[in-house]
């Protein structure tokens, strides 16, 4: 059996890190919270669990995630935000895993819940996302704020059953927070790599993503928190390259 070191991020996260800890206790060997220097009870509630509670100030998503694996005792990583949790049949499934570890990574799916509704279309699922890891085998890549972790070469992966939870936003003014936080965070990254806006690009990008997300994906058997996404999902991506506009200005 190979011991998991569980790493989980944390910023102003009170309402969601106990249950997210709750979700994991029962397969990992030891619990490493990786905090922002929250202002709110975070470190009080990871504390009364006994976990391994250290700040470090946020340089990046990608950033934070990498320290957090450098952090961990174990080689054997189970990695999730403080709004994600285990569903019971995934709790299951990294059982198993633990008792018999045979590849470099195992992926799974992330299902949403967004204002109390879990969406089953518009992109957001299934959200396959490897967060089960042999850290020695890769590392967190990709551009902020969205990072994904990224195998080495040659590295082998298995999908398994069961989902991670992800408690996205409780309301739709924390979503527009959120979209305008990320377009910022976006932007900038995209223009660090040398990417460049114009008019052209302001106007069909949002178009082309409402279109993907609503029809292509299935927003709209969502309902009305399908067609909201959609729309919300275009406005992100006018505000990244709106931004990224004058950012090149």
């Amino acid at each position: 059996m190979v011991k998991i070191s569980g790493v989980i991020l944390t910023f102003n996260e009170e309402r969601n890190i106990a249950r997210c800890i709750e979700s994991i206790q029962s397969v990992v060997d030891e619990i490493v919270v990786v905090d922002s220097f929250s202002t709110d009870n975070t470190e009080e509630i990871c504390k009364s669990y006994g976990v391994r509670f250290v700040q470090y100030a946020f340089e990046g998503y990608i950033e934070q995630k990498n320290r957090g694996l450098s952090l961990a005792t174990y080689d054997y990583v189970l990695s999730l935000d403080a709004d994600e949790a285990l569903s019971s049949e995934l709790i299951e499934s990294v059982k198993q895993i633990k008792q018999n570890w045979t590849n470099d990574g195992y992926t799974m799916n992330r299902l949403t819940n967004y204002c109390g509704t879990w969406i089953h279309h518009s992109g957001w699922y299934p959200d396959r996302k490897m967060r089960l890891l042999d850290r020695r085998k890769g590392e967190w890549a990709g551009m902020n704020p969205h990072d994904k972790f990224l195998p080495a070469a040659g590295a082998t992966k298995k999908f398994i059953k069961g989902d991670i939870l992800h408690y996205s936003y409780y309301t739709f003014a924390e979503h527009k927070a959120q979209v305008e936080k990320f377009a910022d965070i976006a932007s900038r990254a995209l223009h660090q790599k040398g990417i460049r806006s114009n008019i052209l690009k302001i106007i069909y990008k949002p178009i082309a993503r409402f279109i993907r997300t609503y029809f292509m994906k299935a927003g709209f058997l969502d309902g009305k928190e399908g067609f909201i996404i959609a729309c919300m999902t275009a406005k992100a991506s006018y505000l990244r390259y709106l931004k990224l506009y004058y950012l090149g200005k």
